[in-house]
């Protein structure tokens, strides 16, 4: 398949083959279930639909439970398509289920994640501007101000684009190239290098 749904557990560190400690995070992944094959000819273009997570019997709709019930299994929480899938990935049936076994350790995946929302911020911390230092010239509580946002007269107004405070974080973020570093297959946990995007139980996609 070309990846996983699953759920970020959180960060740790391991110690490799040279004795180096290497941060990583732990992503809980898998075991998703195809609950929908699209064609060219019926969908207009060709994917598989992967669903995982369970979801309670209660939150779930008589829609949610039908289209599950097709591929043998309960309401799922998240669903995800993969495009273009190859041949054997096509060959894939109704009800099929992957887990971390499709991965090995020491190939490089993509994860995609929704960063930490953060509210509201400055430049400084939204744009890694540096401020102004001390060189404020007596002026008050300039420090981490933005400075100059506009042109004079000519134009007149503030260019669309301009680096200037708001709402950070809350994004689709794509982390790319993280190195699988183990794979516990019996608790179907992947261990990658470095961060991934979101907080700590969070749904990541894990595309190979």
């Amino acid at each position: 398949m070309e990846g996983l749904i699953g759920k970020k557990l959180g960060m740790t560190s391991i110690f490799d083959a040279d004795g180096r400690k290497v941060a990583c995070t732990v992503i809980e992944a898998g075991p998703c279930v195809i609950t929908q094959v699209k064609t060219q000819e019926k969908d207009g273009y060709s994917a598989i639909q992967m669903a995982w997570g369970e979801k309670k019997e209660k939150n779930a709709g008589a829609a949610l439970k039908g289209h599950c019930a097709k591929a043998n299994t309960e309401a799922k929480k998240s669903f995800v398509e993969f495009r273009n899938p190859d041949e054997a990935e096509a060959a894939a049936k109704l009800g099929d289920i992957f887990d971390v076994s499709i991965f090995e350790e020491g190939q490089f995946v993509d994860i995609i994640g929704t960063s930490k929302g953060k509210g509201f911020q400055g430049v400084v911390k939204r744009h890694g501007f540096a401020g102004v230092g001390e060189a404020t010239h007596g002026q008050h509580n300039r420090l981490r101000a933005p400075g100059s946002i506009g042109a004079c007269s000519f134009p007149a107004r503030v260019f669309k684009g301009i680096r200037m405070a708001g709402q950070t974080g809350n994004r689709r973020v794509k982390a790319v190239n993280m190195q699988v570093l183990r794979i516990v297959p019996e608790q179907n946990l992947l261990l990658v290098k470095g961060s991934v995007p979101g907080h700590n139980g969070a749904t990541v996609i894990v595309e190979r």
